[in-house]
């Protein structure tokens, strides 16, 4: 037996392991780390989380993926090689983050790389039957893998498209089985570059779990910020703070089809970017918005967007909690618009029950490549609309 199949055989029968999720999101502020030890699997999995660091990435990095991030048409020489250059890169920071730690990259038994995604594109979105649903994360696994000298577990969305998903949000399948309550009916709620939530209805309930996206969570912030004032954020939303909504471009950022379609559902920043924005603008002949109202408006578009949709899944239910993750959690106007648009549901920070919220993503890929090669696919078949899979590819460092 080749001698990496049998230590991947080893891995699979051992009681607890020792994962690194990786997470890198379209805000492109850095790579998110998580050393998680994980015990079980399917419903009787546990984490405990270890060592979280979020690594920053540089401007050169963060140019470089934007070369080809979501564009439709993109130099080959450049992307052919920007896939080995994002897995170097990762490579790179997880064996600093190691050092850092003090671990010896032979104690750890598996890496789970998300990748970097360049271009995600349901057929919902492309509106092009000939092609399937497909999306694409880079960074390639084997150089991950070679480069540090552990297993590594990536790709993970590829299995989900072709058993029929649109291959995100996949953040169901490690909330189902770490954060199932006997009580509250949960909305776990992730607000990276899109937002997203996990539907998690409390144990015993005839609903299913299912993770959709809802539209817009920093991206168009992100992307307007860049734009105007060449910063990578609203840090603290300092520039929304200082605007004021307009309501009839809020109004008209909120006719879009993909708003209303039933969930689950896909998008990304291929539909909610600045041209989705000055489409919004010429429509409202509101081009001459200081650029303080418009992230304001921008800032309660992302926040309506995700009231909608949790309104719409628990209408009519009792005891139910929103646990918040990702980075726009950190900001405060949001956090408000959200709260303000939910009077009587709790939103609250998914570190109450005990989760760090920045890293619960890695957390999440983490899980996924445990149970890769220690679960078994009907672990998750309990998920609405979600093939019954387990994901990722495996690569070895010899």
């Amino acid at each position: 037996m080749n001698g990496q199949i049998e230590k991947l055989y080893e891995i699979s029968k051992k009681d607890s392991r020792l994962i690194i999720g990786l997470m890198s999101g379209t805000s492109l502020d850095g790579l998110d780390i998580a050393l998680c030890k994980i015990e079980g699997s399917g419903l009787s999995t546990s984490l405990k989380l270890l060592h979280f660091d979020t690594l920053s990435y540089q401007d050169e990095f963060r140019n470089n993926i934007r070369r080809i991030f979501a564009k439709k048409e993109i130099n080959q020489q450049d992307f052919s090689g920007i896939n080995p250059y994002v897995a170097l890169v990762h490579a790179s920071l997880v064996n600093n983050a190691l050092k850092n730690w003090g671990i010896a990259p032979q104690d750890i038994d598996l890496i789970a790389s998300h990748g970097q995604t360049v271009y995600h594109a349901p057929q919902i979105l492309t509106k092009n039957p000939d092609l399937p649903n497909s999306t694409l994360q880079i960074g390639d696994g084997d150089h991950i893998a070679v480069h540090t000298g552990i297993i590594t577990v990536s790709d993970f969305r590829q299995k989900h498209i072709a058993a029929g998903g649109e291959g995100a949000p996949l953040a169901a399948y490690g909330d189902l089985l770490l954060f199932t309550d006997t009580v509250e009916n949960r909305v776990l709620l992730n607000i990276g570059g899109i937002s997203n939530f996990t539907f998690l209805p409390q144990k015993g309930s005839s609903t299913k779990a299912f993770a959709t996206d809802l539209g817009p969570g920093n991206t168009l912030m992100n992307q307007y910020m860049f734009q105007h004032f060449g910063t990578e954020m609203d840090l603290d939303a300092k520039v929304a703070h200082t605007g004021t909504v307009n309501q009839v471009l809020l109004k008209e950022l909120l006719q879009e089809d993909f708003l209303k379609l039933a969930f689950p559902k896909t998008t990304g920043p291929e539909l909610f970017n600045l041209s989705y924005l000055q489409q919004k603008q010429v429509a409202t002949n509101s081009q001459a918005l200081a650029p303080q109202d418009v992230m304001a408006t921008l800032n309660m578009f992302s926040a309506e967007a995700i009231v909608q949709g949790i309104e719409a899944v628990t209408q009519g239910m009792e005891n139910i909690a929103v646990y918040v993750s990702g980075g726009g959690l950190h900001n405060p106007l949001l956090m408000a618009n959200i709260r303000a648009g939910l009077p009587s549901v709790k939103v609250t920070s998914i570190d109450e029950i005990d989760m760090n919220p920045d890293a619960k993503e890695a957390c999440l890929f983490a899980v996924l490549a445990n149970e890769a090669v220690a679960g078994n696919p009907e672990n998750v078949a309990g998920l609405k609309d979600s093939p019954a899979v387990c994901m990722g590819k495996v690569s070895f460092p010899f």
